[in-house]
């Protein structure tokens, strides 16, 4: 005998985080008929990825996918979207669970039409973390060309200064609200799924790589946002300390992963990007030669593995088997000196170049934020999803390290365990 399908006691979703693992969750739920609510922190959607260049399999920009993405949600009426906004409880049992959600302020409502006079009226500049302090933004800003919303936001920093009366009164649609504070939402849903991403870990911390303390040391998302056409350099890759094209890189891979004093694990996507950072160099500089260290170079599938094959045929590009012990920095040239043992010949290496990327794993949000819900973790930080008891879910990075195709992959099937709470027998 089989028992009847009753009525959940929500039929809504949460998902936490409008990264790419985000937005597929709830558009893969909200497509099939359940409603979602999609809370991201930042005043945007598109997380990592926005950041990014380009991405694989395709090398493609984020435009390519993310539009496609957001009309979807601008068009499904199911997905109520928060930005700003953050979770501060969840409580209750799969299937009813209360969720409740602070709403920071904007200080820009739905009047804004991107004009971009606020911007022009502010005096003030806030670091942009955009493109990770590597240049400086008006206190009234667009986050980024591609946002979504299509809104700006005042910074926090100029609310209660001449800035933000400027901001105000340069508005010719009333979108400037001063007035603005901060509410707290409470929503009654079936199942959570957190989607809260990843950071790049924190290179300050790796003493021996000179990070902060050498400007020709950076780290591959700074590297991102220099080769993107709407990075701090508008896509020129040059030298932090002198805006000078480089003729030598060198890519030190594995920089804090696989390390048991900082992140113990593979981070998966670090190789990939830093064999697809050689070609964004390539691309602006034929005639530069660049060194990539590595432990072990891991492509997984045959498409990586056929780039991987395409740029060791490159003459210009050297893979050298061996950890980066130690970088020192020339004071005069401001030049950075790798020092590494070759693995392979047992030689002490010495090379010398214009700068240096530090291949930095992939750290969970949760990592270092602690999730308000009852959650399990593994020793890394990564949610340890139990099918059995159901409800709450990591999708994507907050489960395991990951590409975009595999995140997409990965948030596809917690969409489905989600619906599978909701609808109890």
């Amino acid at each position: 005998m089989t028992e009847d399908k009753q009525a959940p006691a929500s039929g809504s979703i949460l998902v936490v985080g409008g990264g790419i693992s985000g937005l597929t969750t709830a558009l893969e739920a909200a497509e099939v008929g359940y409603e979602v609510f999609l809370v991201e922190k930042n005043p945007y959607l598109g997380g990592r990825v926005a950041q990014l260049k380009q991405y694989f399999p395709k090398l493609c920009p984020p435009t390519c996918g993310l539009e496609i993405n957001f009309r979807r949600i601008k068009d499904n009426p199911r997905i109520k979207v928060f930005t700003l906004a953050e979770v501060e409880k969840v409580s209750g049992v799969p299937g009813d669970y209360t969720a409740e959600i602070k709403l920071n302020p904007r200080y820009i409502n739905e009047n804004c039409t991107c004009c971009g006079e606020c911007a022009q009226a502010c005096k003030m500049e806030v670091a942009n973390d955009f493109n990770f302090g590597m240049d400086r933004i008006k206190g009234a800003y667009l986050p980024h060309e591609m946002s979504f919303p299509a809104r700006y936001v005042l910074s926090p920093q100029i609310i209660g200064t001449e800035d933000a009366q400027r901001a105000k009164d340069a508005c010719k649609y009333d979108a400037v609200d001063l007035d603005m504070s901060a509410k707290t939402l409470k929503l009654d849903v079936g199942a959570v799924v957190w989607a809260t991403g990843w950071q790049p870990y924190d290179a300050n911390r790796i003493d021996n790589l000179g990070y902060g303390r050498h400007p020709n040391i950076i780290t591959n998302m700074m590297m991102e946002r220099m080769a993107a056409p709407n990075g701090p350099t508008k896509g020129a890759i040059q030298r932090p300390s002198d805006d000078k094209a480089p003729e030598s890189v060198a890519f030190v891979q594995c920089a804090g992963s696989r390390d048991e004093n900082h992140l113990p694990y593979c981070s998966y996507i670090c190789c990939m990007a830093s064999l697809k950072q050689a070609t964004y160099v390539r691309e602006q500089y034929p005639d530069a030669r660049i060194y990539i260290f590595y432990i072990d170079i891991r492509t997984p599938g045959q498409r990586y593995e056929k780039f991987y094959q395409d740029i060791k045929a490159d003459e210009n590009i050297f893979l050298i088997k061996g950890k980066v012990a130690e970088v020192e920095e020339d004071p005069d040239t401001k030049n950075i000196t790798v020092v590494a043992e070759n693995a392979v010949t047992g030689e002490k290496i010495r090379q010398t170049v214009d700068m240096a990327v530090l291949a930095t794993g992939m750290q969970p949000a949760a990592a270092t934020t602690q999730l308000p819900a009852d959650l399990t973790f593994n020793a890394d930080g990564f949610i340890v999803n139990d099918f059995e008891k159901g409800g709450m879910f990591g999708a994507g990075c907050a489960n395991k390290p990951a590409d975009v195709m595999s995140s997409n992959q990965n948030a596809t099937g917690m969409a489905m365990k989600a619906i599978q709470t909701l609808v109890r027998r």
